[in-house]
């Protein structure tokens, strides 16, 4: 069952809401801020071995906790942060994931110097299946494997099968242009 068709089924209504307003707003839809693109993989990775609603729940919380997803910010993130990280119990309190988050804001920092934006980044790289995908990312970052690097691109556009094109918001992702369309 997808994404699309599994949410009209949900129950009870709040957590309904909570996916349904990911589905029609976020999910699928191009990113053009390096601060958000970087919160996406911070959570996409914190989601690992968990349910996308358990993140969806965090995702105030992992954005306070990180900073408002502010790369530079995370980038210079102390040991006495990564402390505070692991006593944290609004996000994923996972050692493996918390320093994965701050090396790759340090990753992305040096890819903002080399491309201009962790967006151009992207670009540059693309089109590629989502095997190269998988490898570039794997290479580049860490705790990136096929399923988080799969969903990160799918919800952010460079990969297609975010909706159902019988999806009513199908044909809203694809007036916003996504990458896996093409030029």
């Amino acid at each position: 069952m997808s994404y699309c068709s599994a949410i009209p089924n949900m129950q009870p209504e709040e957590r309904k809401a909570l996916h349904t307003n990911y589905h029609d707003y976020h999910y699928g839809f191009p990113i053009h801020d390096d601060n958000e693109l970087f919160g996406r993989l911070i959570l996409e990775i914190n989601q690992a071995g968990l349910s996308w609603e358990t993140i969806l729940k965090k995702e105030e919380a992992f954005r306070k906790a990180y900073a408002d997803f502010d790369i530079k910010k995370v980038a210079n993130f102390s040991e006495t942060d990564r402390e505070r990280l692991l006593q944290d119990a609004g996000i994923i309190r996972n050692k493996l994931k918390i320093n994965a988050a701050i090396e790759n804001a340090k990753t992305i920092l040096g890819i903002q110097q080399e491309f201009g934006s962790f967006e151009k980044w992207l670009e540059h790289h693309h089109p590629k299946t989502k095997a190269e995908w998988v490898k570039l990312f794997k290479k580049t970052f860490k705790f990136t494997g096929g399923e988080i690097v799969g969903e990160f691109l799918m919800s952010i556009g460079y990969l297609p099968g975010a909706h159902d094109a019988s999806c009513l918001i199908y044909n809203k992702v694809l007036a916003s242009k996504p990458k896996w369309m093409g030029s």
